[in-house]
């Protein structure tokens, strides 16, 4: 930084896509911009920009998240979040991770999202792949992925109905099962639905807790 900052010019170039996206080149641009040294950008193959225009999905509006979690609360943080996401998605996603990932969303956003693979992009081998996300998983469990790999989610349709409080509370009570605390889950599905998060926890509570048993009557003596 040294050297730039005396008036070198400093070129970083990337083999992985664009540079400062697919790689923390940011760190080097938030060090420049700190040091008051001049930065400009000469844009080259971005991996995120063509596997959206290639996905068929659409590009008017959409989300980039770059590598998911491998697991604990940031991973679940964003399975929610895609959950009720009405913007397409892009993600990148190691090849020997991808089949899994793709199961996963499935089970999270349901099989019928619709979503693409794309894999070494702009390359000899490019290829991507297309459909619902059940028939991307059902597809990926037969083959092995190779490659650079950019996964591209379709946003969520718009609910027709408002879920109700005892809906609401299945998915609080869901959440626990992963490990959420009833009170945080309950706070959680309240600030993304517009619910009282007190009404959420009773309902969870009263789906939680088993039926109680009910008196069998005697039955009438028959007399003779």
């Amino acid at each position: 930084m040294a050297a730039a900052a005396e008036g070198a010019r400093i070129l970083v170039v990337s083999d992985a896509g664009m540079p400062g996206v697919s790689d923390p080149g940011f760190r080097l641009v938030a060090a420049a911009v700190a040091a008051d040294v001049g930065v400009t950008v000469a844009p080259g193959a971005s991996a995120v920009t063509t596997a959206l225009a290639l996905s068929g999905l659409p590009t008017d509006r959409f989300t980039f998240a770059g590598f998911p979690a491998r697991k604990g609360a940031e991973r679940r943080r964003l399975l929610r979040r895609l959950a009720s996401e009405e913007w397409t998605t892009v993600l990148f996603e190691s090849p020997h991770r991808t089949a899994a990932t793709v199961a996963e969303l499935a089970e999270q956003l349901g099989t019928g999202r619709r979503a693409a693979v794309c894999r070494e992009l702009t390359k000899k081998h490019e290829e991507v792949l297309r459909g619902t996300l059940g028939e991307l998983t059902e597809l990926l469990a037969e083959r092995e992925v190779r490659g650079e790999v950019v996964l591209v989610i379709g946003g969520a349709e718009d609910p027709e109905e408002e879920a109700t409080a005892e809906e609401l509370a299945a998915e609080v009570l869901r959440r626990t099962e992963a490990g959420v605390k009833l009170k945080v889950a309950a706070k959680e599905v309240a600030t993304d639905h517009g619910f009282s998060s007190r009404e959420l926890y009773d309902a969870a509570l009263s789906l939680r807790a088993p039926p109680r048993p009910q008196r069998l009557r005697d039955a009438p003596t028959r007399r003779g």
